[in-house]
């Protein structure tokens, strides 16, 4: 494959109690690891598109010239590599606080708790699968919101800063149909904020 999804910075256990082992490993082995193969399948078609970087493909996706199809699954599947692969990352077992984040995030909404409820209401009241995200916007402010599937805020000319895998397959066997609880306890594999 081209693309390789990123190596996760943390054994399966690490995020325990909060994340379970099985689900961490079913979810990078399988669900990621499928979009990485699939996405590379679809690029493969495309040889002035192979080597580049999924991040700016899907920055200019309405501009690459792909069939419908083709461009279709490659939002779905090299949104959810590039989804994926920033997901491993902001998470971690130990606190590397990002100050200037929270400085303006406590700008922004007041407090980085406020900010939490925010995104929490939206992460819990997604319909269906897909994504809660904190972005830079095109302006340069932060914004949260959703997006369905497997959607990338690249493609809407926005830098993703934090992001929230609200598909049951990140949280099933732990938290089931508990939805409130998994976002909750997910901010404690955070490590960029307090």
């Amino acid at each position: 494959m081209t693309h390789l999804k990123i190596e996760l910075p943390y054994s399966f256990d690490a995020l325990e109690p909060h994340m379970d082992a099985k689900t961490v490993e079913i979810h990078y082995t399988k669900h990621h690891e499928a979009y990485a193969s699939k996405m590379n399948e679809v690029l493969e078609k495309y040889p002035d598109l192979v080597d580049q970087n999924p991040e700016d493909l899907l920055a200019k996706i309405d501009s690459l010239e792909m069939s419908p199809d083709d461009k279709q699954k490659f939002i779905n599947f090299g949104g959810g590599y590039v989804n994926h692969n920033l997901f491993w990352t902001i998470m971690g077992p130990e606190k590397q606080i990002d100050d200037a984040l929270v400085a303006e995030i406590k700008e922004q909404w007041g407090s980085v708790e406020d900010f939490k409820k925010e995104f929490n209401v939206l992460a819990s009241t997604l319909f269906g699968s897909g994504w809660t995200w904190l972005v830079k916007n095109a302006d340069g402010g932060l914004e949260i919101y959703n997006l369905s599937n497997q959607d990338s805020p690249l493609s809407k000319g926005h830098t993703p800063i934090l992001t929230l895998d609200v598909w049951e397959h990140a949280y099933y066997l732990k938290y089931q149909n508990r939805r409130p609880e998994y976002i909750e306890n997910w901010w404690n594999t955070v490590k960029l904020l307090p």
